[in-house]
């Protein structure tokens, strides 16, 4: 049975039961009624579902609070009420089901069409409901209980679409036959290769077989050569020294005859402003030309009475003369008084209708574009020559942008009498502009982005060198146990402050993107955990962070790096999605996947983030992970966050996937096949020194400070120090005599880097120990065998790559 939204308080219903005369009604008096009535009923009253039951011989009517409102105002008298009675409009449509459930036969239906008039008019309403037989104490089937919900608002979107989408088919296809019927082809010539293209249409014009991408000169020879001058060629082309629009005549391949062609075409200008293509429409007008020949021929021999046409005549022949695509005039009223076959062809195309003479031209638009029509139109009529671009057509079946030419049409006397209506669709060229000019912006984004992340690498490389002599400064002071108690606590918030700037220089690494991708087993849940401050300090106090990551969760295969510059950039569209503020949801949950179109079968991470914020629309959605998408406006984005983050997680093997919800939010989840266990990070022992000297170091380092801490560590280990400020000073001393053990050295110095004065040197004697120091910035520079050190470092980190060195 039907259902209407509202709501009711359930005391009502169980008012109405009690206000029931149960003494004088067939059932008798409650305490009497079987123990089956009383627990159908209990259920019955009990279920939040829209419930009714029909009892006895009699068809008793009970109902439950979720379905009164479904009565409306027959409510009144409904409780106890014959059910044939209560429904008795949409009693027919139901009957055959209820019968045989009564019978012992459940029924269900889905949809089910059930017309009515519950609020005292007729309407057609449709449902989905259950029936189901109810037994009584001694096992007998004595009345039908039925479960029921309204569909009809879902019925009636889906046929709406249906219908929508029928009228659009036969939309689309009533236009294409328009355009075939009007035997026009589209075709474009690119400057730079010569080459041509054209329509299915073109080429039936020409009878030519649908090559649609051909050299350009094969359409050029068809062209009489009589007529080859009106035409064009690439250095006419390449000068643009040629009339756009033309008539000429051509010999089909296919038949030999001579027909008269159209070409209307203009030049698309590149961002520098040079003409790349040729863009235009051909149209076969033989039959055309031959009535306006025939016309020309008759005009001439009425010479003597043209004196005599009449300005209507006058005014179709200015009309048919125009050079103009789609050409109407109209007079002081704003009535249509002349147009050509363009103009009502255009208009029949955004409107679906034909203008015929005598009707005021601006109230055949739709309602919402009345009224600028109108105020152009008096502008002519004011005696203004002016062009304006504008969109005007029925939204629901085209409205294309067009460039409007109006002039006042005059008399002998020179009084206005009317004007003129020249419209040319322009909405192609608008819309390569619009895209030109995102592309260009989008690009000026991506230049910008690059630009600070070259800028973000050598500001890193930069404060690692800083950072060298501090940190290894520090640690020097913290070994030595050096001050009282506070100058202890003040070096080691120092150090401490230190190993954070160190963290925040790997951050900006990262962003900068100057590691590689190195896939190593992550623990995602301590990522996450360790990064909730600077989640904290990026998103806002208005925004609440909720983390869902277990303590046991297994480890997922990502650049650790990488992986936080993704969850970042996911934190970061969450916030810019919650301006009022919202919650932040981030997890990483294990999840097994056996059959997945996006995902091989394995076990995967799922890292989500999840926010409360403005959600995004299906169209949005589709687009998201596309490179230079971005909704948040100019300046505001660079489009390439969620792309990047995709981007990470298929070179890993795993999937990006989105769920959005426009008003509600937007959960992004980030898949990750699960990686090998990582064993616990303890902290590596420091191997002893097992003699007081070790030989001779050369430290090479064009850092005066870093030269200086690494030398006090070199000392501490058991090293003479030899200082170098450069690989050409380094080599200097080699020459010189100096005989170095071990040879640690700078990669990024004026001159010879790092890793050429390593080269050298392992030329001359491959067993040498050399070690090569590195801000980061320009690793890739460094070969991959050649062992490195990443600065800052303290005097264990640059221990343990020399022992590491001594047993390689």
């Amino acid at each position: 049975m039907p259902e209407r939204s509202g709501t009711a308080a359930r005391s009502r219903v169980a008012d109405l039961l009690d206000a029931v005369d149960w003494a004088a009604h067939p059932l008798g008096p409650r305490e009497g009624w079987p123990t089956s009535l009383k627990a159908t009923l209990h259920l019955l009253l009990a279920s939040p579902e829209s419930m009714y039951l029909v009892w006895g011989e009699t068809r008793t009517f009970f109902f439950n609070d979720a379905y009164a409102p479904i009565l409306g105002p027959r409510i009144d008298g409904a409780m106890g009420a014959r059910f044939d009675v209560v429904w008795a409009d949409a009693y027919a449509a139901v009957e055959p089901m209820f019968l045989d459930a009564l019978r012992g036969t459940p029924f269900r239906v889905v949809d089910h069409p059930v017309p009515m008039a519950r609020w005292g008019e007729p309407e057609e309403t449709w449902w989905t409901f259950s029936f189901s037989p109810v037994f009584d104490d001694l096992g007998a089937i004595t009345g039908v209980l039925c479960i029921t919900s309204e569909t009809t608002a879902t019925v009636v979107e889906v046929e709406s679409k249906r219908r929508v989408d029928l009228a659009l088919q036969q939309a689309e296809q009533s236009l294409r036959r328009a355009e075939e019927a009007g035997h026009i082809g589209v075709f474009t010539v690119d400057l730079a290769e010569g080459t041509f293209t054209g329509s299915a249409e073109f080429y039936h014009l020409f009878g030519l077989s649908d090559d649609r991408t051909t050299d350009v000169t094969r359409i050029e020879d068809m062209i009489l050569p009589e007529d080859a001058a009106i035409g064009s060629n690439a250095a006419v082309r390449a000068s643009q020294a040629m009339a756009l629009q033309v008539e000429y005549r051509i010999r089909r391949a296919d038949t030999q005859e001579v027909r008269w062609i159209e070409r209307r075409a203009e030049f698309e200008y590149d961002a520098n402003g040079t003409a790349v293509r040729l863009l235009g429409v051909v149209q076969d007008v033989t039959e055309r030309r031959a009535d306006r020949d025939a016309l020309a021929k008759l005009n001439a021999t009425l010479a003597a009475t043209v004196v005599e046409r009449t300005q209507a005549l006058l005014l179709h022949e200015n009309i048919i003369q125009s050079d103009a695509t789609a050409i109407c005039a109209f007079d002081t009223d704003c009535r249509l008084i002349a147009f050509n076959q363009a103009h009502n062809d255009a208009f029949f195309r955004s409107h679906g209708f034909y203008t015929k003479l005598g009707e005021v031209f601006f109230e055949l638009f739709v309602p919402e574009q009345r009224a600028a029509m109108h105020a152009l139109m008096t502008r002519a009529l004011h005696g203004e020559t002016f062009v304006t671009e504008a969109q005007f057509g029925n939204p629901e079946i085209e409205a294309p942008s067009w460039e409007i030419r109006y002039s006042p049409l005059r008399d002998a006397e020179g009084r206005i009498i009317g004007a003129f209506h020249h419209a040319r669709d322009v909405t192609g060229r608008l819309r390569a502009k619009a895209e030109l000019a995102t592309a260009q912006e989008a690009l000026r984004q991506a230049q910008k982005m690059e630009a600070m992340g070259q800028l973000t690498g050598g500001v890193a490389h930069d404060f690692n060198n800083l950072l060298t002599p501090i940190v290894g400064a520090l640690d020097l002071l913290q070994r030595k146990g050096l001050g009282g108690e506070r100058e202890k606590r003040l070096i080691d918030g120092a150090a401490l402050s230190a190993e954070r700037a160190r963290t925040l220089v790997q951050r900006l690494l990262a962003f900068a993107r100057r590691q590689p991708l190195q896939a190593v087993a992550v623990d995602v849940a301590a990522l996450v955990r360790g990064m909730i401050d600077l989640v904290a300090s990026t998103i806002g106090p208005q925004i609440r962070v909720l983390v869902e990551a277990p303590h046991d969760l297994p480890t997922a295969t990502a650049d650790p790096n990488q992986l936080e510059m993704a969850l970042l950039n996911l934190v970061v569209n969450a916030r810019d999605a919650m301006p009022d503020g919202g919650t932040l949801r981030i997890a990483a949950m294990p999840e097994t996947i056996v059959q997945d179109g996006d995902l091989a079968p394995g076990r995967y991470i799922c890292l989500s983030v999840t926010d409360t914020g403005t959600g995004m629309s299906a169209e949005t959605m589709a687009r998201a992970v596309e490179p230079f998408f971005s909704t948040k406006g100019v300046g505001k984005g660079t489009g390439l966050g969620l792309s990047m983050v995709h981007g990470l997680a298929s070179q890993l093997g795993g999937a990006l996937r989105l769920r959005s919800t426009a008003g509600e939010g937007t959960c992004v989840e980030l898949w990750l096949p699960q990686g090998q266990a990582v064993a616990p990070l303890v902290p590596a022992a420091v191997p002893q020194l097992l003699e007081p000297s070790r030989g001779t170091a050369l430290l090479v380092d064009d850092e005066e400070f870093v030269r200086l801490s690494t030398a006090a560590m070199l000392g501490e280990l058991g090293y003479d120090v030899v200082e170098a400020d450069s690989a050409e000073a380094a080599l200097a001393l080699i020459d010189a005599g100096v005989a170095p053990d071990l040879v640690v050295t700078d990669h990024l110095m004026p001159g010879m880097t790092g890793s050429d004065f390593a080269r050298r040197l392992l030329r001359g004697d491959p067993a040498l120990p050399v070690l090569v120091i590195s801000g980061y910035a320009e690793s890739e520079g460094i070969a991959p065998d050649l062992p490195r050190l990443t600065k800052p470092f303290r005097r264990d980190e640059l221990l343990r790559s020399l022992v590491a060195l001594s047993r390689g």
